[in-house]
């Protein structure tokens, strides 16, 4: 018999919202999908679809609700004032916006980015800090991780608070290049030999914009199959990135630790071991339960 759900958590983003109820050990009771994320939702109607079809959908009335990502935008139910970093567990518990009928939302983290801009994150963090929660060892000492996305986050941990990170913006130059440019393509193959090759010519030192349109070149040329373009491209850039963004953090680590969706930290992994990076990789839906119970679970 499955124990009683004592949270509802929910990630809410762009597009989607995913929901668990969560028994008190933090383990997922029941979990479900819902197209309700903040880009499809008029103003003010986040709070009246909650209500209406997540809670009941999930036997979820009168529980505690935890929420995190851009439902505290200015797009989502109510903005909720970004955290500043340096930020760990403790700090966002206490900065929690309470909202509509037993709900919190989670802040953002903002930090000083490059070159003295402002940087910042709405929903990475509550996966970060799942993560430490569930790793111990990653408490102690300077870490470096990365969260794999449209909006890429490379973030400096000290001491189990999240100090510092750098966005880049590879997954949505990727998407903008191949639907919408001179390289676009219908090909959406996994190409891993055309991704290598991809790796080696960012890796080559040339700037990345004179390289870019090797991606098309190769192919009319007569040199590769277009079949392989969009894993070329995406070699191109995430190689790119992985040469550059780290040592924005500070020294180049030995190891970065990779968060998220796993065929796309897989990708980062192989350019991380190509440029010899040591990379270990760990699941973000279940960092982001961990971070939601964690942070649900404070008083």
């Amino acid at each position: 018999m499955a124990d009683a759900a004592v949270l509802l958590a929910c990630d809410w983003g762009t597009t989607n919202l995913r929901a668990w109820t969560l028994d008190g050990q933090g383990a997922p009771v029941a979990q479900q999908d819902f197209p309700l994320g903040v880009s499809r939702l008029a103003p003010g109607e986040a709070a009246q679809r909650f209500e209406a079809e997540v809670r009941p959908a999930l036997n979820a009335q009168g529980l505690p609700a935890i929420l995190c990502g851009m439902v505290g935008s200015n797009l989502g139910w109510q903005v909720v004032p970004y955290a500043d970093c340096p930020a760990g567990i403790e700090d966002l518990a206490g900065k929690l916006t309470s909202v509509g009928d037993n709900a919190r939302i989670v802040p953002g983290l903002r930090c000083e980015g490059i070159a003295g801009a402002p940087d910042v994150m709405r929903g990475e963090e509550t996966q970060i800090l799942g993560w430490l929660a569930q790793h111990p060892d990653r408490r102690a000492g300077r870490h470096v991780l990365c969260h794999p996305g449209t909006h890429a986050k490379w973030v400096l941990i000290q001491d189990g608070r999240i100090v510092r990170f750098v966005t880049a913006m590879t997954g949505e130059l990727f998407a903008v290049m191949s639907q919408h440019s001179v390289l676009r393509t219908d090909a959406a193959s996994d190409d891993e030999a055309a991704f290598d090759a991809g790796l080696v010519a960012a890796g080559s030192g040339d700037a990345l914009a004179a390289r870019l349109f090797t991606t098309r070149a190769r192919v009319v040329g007569g040199d590769a199959d277009p079949k392989g373009s969009a894993s070329y491209l995406s070699g191109l850039l995430i190689g790119a990135e992985v040469a550059a963004t780290p040592q924005l953090l500070g020294a180049r680590p030995e190891r970065v630790d990779l968060l998220g969706d796993a065929a796309l930290c897989e990708r980062y992994r192989r350019a991380l071991t190509r440029a010899g990076i040591a990379a270990e990789t760990f699941d973000g839906e279940a960092a982001a339960i961990a971070g939601l119970f964690a942070l649900g679970a404070k008083p």
